[in-house]
């Protein structure tokens, strides 16, 4: 992020009201989707005060960073990023999930929530700078998070190694039971 933009999650804190304040929140925003791996849109319109807090804890404590802000100044965000959605065309209030490290985080959150609440619908989202659409956004949330991926590629690398080992071991133990057999009969 640049020097000039606010951090994102500066954002969470007030809505803009004049033209000073959009613009803050417009770079902030340019920023955020530039660093971001992993975004996503969807509108959480009509949730509860317990519901909502529900989802912004999911999110903590999986570093996402959920923001609100108005259809035009994402608009402005997106079109300063290069991107051509239009979130316009998204049909009620707009939810906005950043993750700076981990691509897969925020299409995991907010699906699973999405499918204990009905009122949480997925717009779609932004991976590797490029648009992606809501069926897109839910296939990255049917995959293995990252602390998955890593602890199944350590077992990979680690399984060929244990088998090495049992195999020298099998040989050990069987050479054992040779002599012993040996032995018992010489006795």
């Amino acid at each position: 992020m640049s020097v000039n933009n606010p951090p994102l999650a500066d954002l969470t804190k007030c809505m803009p009201k004049n033209k000073q304040q959009k613009q803050v929140t417009i770079d902030a925003l340019t920023g955020g989707l530039k660093s971001a791996k992993g975004v996503v849109f969807a509108n959480f319109q009509g949730l509860k005060v317990k519901e909502s807090e529900e989802l912004r804890n999911l999110c903590r404590a999986e570093k996402v960073i959920m923001l609100a802000a108005k259809k035009t100044l994402v608009s402005r965000a997106l079109s300063a990023v290069g991107l051509s959605a239009d979130p316009k065309k998204f049909s009620g209030g707009e939810a906005i999930f950043v993750a700076e490290n981990d691509e897969i985080a925020p299409a995991k959150i907010v699906c699973q929530f999405a499918r204990t609440h009905e009122l949480a619908t997925v717009f779609g989202g932004v991976l590797e700078n490029k648009f992606i659409d809501a069926g897109m956004v839910k296939s990255l949330a049917s995959l293995p998070g990252k602390k998955e991926l890593l602890s199944k590629m350590v077992g990979s690398l680690n399984a060929p190694v244990s088998g090495f080992v049992n195999v020298l071991a099998g040989n050990l133990r069987n050479l054992v039971g040779v002599l012993n057999n040996i032995a018992k009969a010489k006795a």
